[in-house]
């Protein structure tokens, strides 16, 4: 069974940084698509940024571009969110999901309803 399980959330104040990690495991292919997303109080699920693990290919949303970066230790199935000049507006809950399946399709989309395999998620709170 596929399972994600999130880390390093905290809270920070405004202009600090967080590494976020998304831990999988109950699978042995290395191409997956990893989505990280964040949920506010009160909204739904935004896409932040995503990967392809298996190649190049790399999607971060305007609001944290050139602030958030993920990557990965593909061979430990982590993958990362490194998010740098954090400010109020990025604070929730923040999960990872994972797909092993059309990969470029639900990469491109990044539809939460599209993600069958959620971790617990990780909470940000940024003070200003």
């Amino acid at each position: 069974q596929v399972r994600l399980v999130e880390s390093g959330g905290g809270s920070v104040q405004a202009g600090g940084s967080l590494t976020l990690s998304c831990a999988a495991s109950g699978y042995t292919s290395s191409k997956t698509c990893v989505v990280w997303f964040r949920q506010a109080p009160g909204q739904g699920r935004e896409a932040v940024a995503a990967m392809q693990t298996h190649n190049d290919w790399r999607w971060s949303a305007d609001s944290v571009k050139g602030r958030f970066t993920i990557s990965q230790d593909n061979a430990a199935k982590i993958v990362y969110l490194q998010m740098n000049n954090l400010n109020p507006d990025d604070s929730g809950m923040y999960y990872c999901a994972v797909t092993l399946g059309s990969i470029a399709y639900k990469c491109a989309r990044r539809d939460p309803a599209e993600f069958g395999t959620w971790g617990q998620g990780t909470r940000v709170t940024v003070s200003s």
